[in-house]
């Protein structure tokens, strides 16, 4: 179903002053219908009367047409099952009084801006987010809204549990697709966000990994949830994206709040990276300590400082290397006597 805005006019305080004219004129059609009954019992009088107290009880329903709408809000109505048209423009409006507003997700509360609990009693929601069970009109807001949607905790590539949450900004762009097309379309973004996150976070591993594509063209990348969030977020973005036109709503962003380790790896996945990190800065050492030794032996050549034999030369090497490489500051020992 397409969106059509709502042509009438804002008529609402026109509306407005005419009503309230015409309840003062009925008050006092009333007060002169009892007041001539009583003097002449004249039925002219009765009928007056009847017709003024007639017109006061019912006069209240054309009140029900009045509509005020702020700006970045929109109205949905519909006239006895059938869509009227969406108001979006900000004023005061008369539409018929017989016109519903339609909201199927005004009282779903999410953790998002926008979003406000109240004191009434409360529900969960399908995310497990406590909602508001009381009426908090039917206008939809057309601003841009930020939705937390929690940790979750997926399974990457590699089969290792990590702990990811996302924020998305998002807003609604069709009225009639948001309330026509889905049930609850607040509550089918937050699924959709949940969906669209786990398949995206399956197809990449938690740090770089060998022989892993993450781009689907066949050959292996150096993609990673946490070297690459600006690129899983857009997939992510994009994916939501595709799940919720439908439903009316454009994804403005997405972005990776929080990423880590499931708690009964994490430990070991530290131990993994430290490891890991000793191992580089081990080898890091090791190539500077055989290029600096493979320069003392060239200058001592060169200057002519001393001759070596290979036997001499293996024993400088290796105590040059364990002077360098060592973790502690080696402790020389002076020989007084002869080289040989």
């Amino acid at each position: 179903m397409e969106e059509k805005i709502y042509t009438g006019k804002k008529n609402g305080m026109a509306v407005l002053l005419l009503g309230l004219v015409g309840y003062i004129l009925v008050i006092l059609g009333i007060v002169v219908g009892a007041i001539q009954y009583d003097k002449w019992h004249s039925i002219a009088a009765l009928i007056l009367m009847v017709g003024c107290i007639v017109v006061a009880s019912l006069g209240w329903i054309l009140f029900l047409g009045l509509k005020i709408l702020k700006p970045q809000e929109a109205l949905v109505l519909t006239l006895f099952g059938n869509y009227v048209g969406t108001i979006r423009e900000p004023g005061f409006y008369f539409v018929n009084p017989f016109c519903t507003a339609v909201n199927p997700a005004a009282t779903t509360k999410l953790a998002q801006s926008g979003d406000t609990h109240t004191n009434g009693a409360v529900n969960i929601s399908a995310e497990g987010t406590s909602v508001s069970v009381e009426a908090v009109g039917k206008k939809i807001s057309l601003k841009a809204m930020t939705l937390n949607n929690g940790r979750q905790k997926i399974n990457d590539c590699l089969g290792n549990p990590v702990e990811i949450g996302i924020a998305v900004i998002w807003k609604v762009t069709d009225t009639a697709k948001a309330v026509f097309n889905v049930d609850n379309y607040k509550e089918y973004l937050s699924l959709q966000c949940d969906s669209a996150l786990r398949n995206i976070v399956r197809i990449y591993p938690y740090d770089v990994a060998s022989n892993v594509d993450t781009t689907g063209d066949g050959q292996a990348d150096e993609g990673s949830l946490r070297g690459s969030a600006e690129i899983v977020a857009s997939r992510i973005r994009d994916e939501i994206q595709s799940k919720v036109n439908d439903a009316g709503l454009e994804i403005i962003e997405a972005r990776i709040t929080y990423l880590a380790y499931a708690p009964e790896i994490a430990s070991v996945m530290l131990q993994r990276q430290q490891a890991s990190a000793i191992i580089d800065a081990r080898k890091m050492i090791v190539d500077g300590a055989v290029g600096m030794v493979e320069m003392a032996l060239e200058q001592l050549s060169e200057k002519q400082v001393v001759e070596l034999d290979e036997e001499r030369k293996a024993a400088m090497v290796s105590n040059l290397l364990v002077v360098l490489c060592g973790n502690h500051d080696a402790q020389p020992i002076v020989n007084s006597g002869s080289l040989y």
